[in-house]
């Protein structure tokens, strides 16, 4: 009778141990859940950023290689169309390079695209910056991600 007594709180015991272990499993398992799916989100953003870079890209080549929009010696403001967006550039003279700069939304992601014209070599550069959210929202964003893109010729 006596070595009953003893082993009552035994399977209460086990319980405890039990339960206690797999609880510390499912918050492990959850934790790791948790940084996949954070970081698989930021490979998403990143990819967005870069294909809005890479379309503004894009559209300042189609439109210098095959319309020369571009100024080369006197800063003018030019109208496009990238991605059925009507733009207009804004350009200006830095130390005698032309600089046209103008930005759009390719499928809701903000493209800013700058070309720069000068007299030496590279002659032209295209640098885009792309973003995973509109232009309107960048700086507030706490999300927001930049992806570049440069082309020089």
């Amino acid at each position: 009778m006596k070595g009953r007594k003893r082993e009552k709180g035994f399977t209460l015991m086990l319980a405890a141990l039990i339960a206690s272990v797999t609880l510390a499993l499912g918050t492990s398992i959850f934790a790791l859940a948790q940084k996949e799916l954070s970081l698989s989100s930021v490979g998403r953003d990143s990819q967005f950023a870069f294909y809005a870079a890479d379309t503004g890209a894009e559209c300042a080549l189609y439109w210098d290689i095959r319309f020369q929009l571009f100024p080369t010696t006197t800063p003018t403001s030019k109208n496009l169309t990238c991605d059925n967006e009507a733009k207009t550039t804004s350009a200006s003279n830095v130390d005698g390079d032309i600089i046209s700069s103008f930005e759009f939304e390719p499928n809701g992601y903000c493209a800013k695209v700058s070309v720069t014209k000068r007299d030496t070599n590279p002659r032209t550069k295209i640098h885009v910056d792309g973003y995973n959210t509109t232009c309107a929202n960048i700086q507030s964003s706490s999300h927001a991600l930049e992806r570049s893109v440069d082309l020089k010729y």
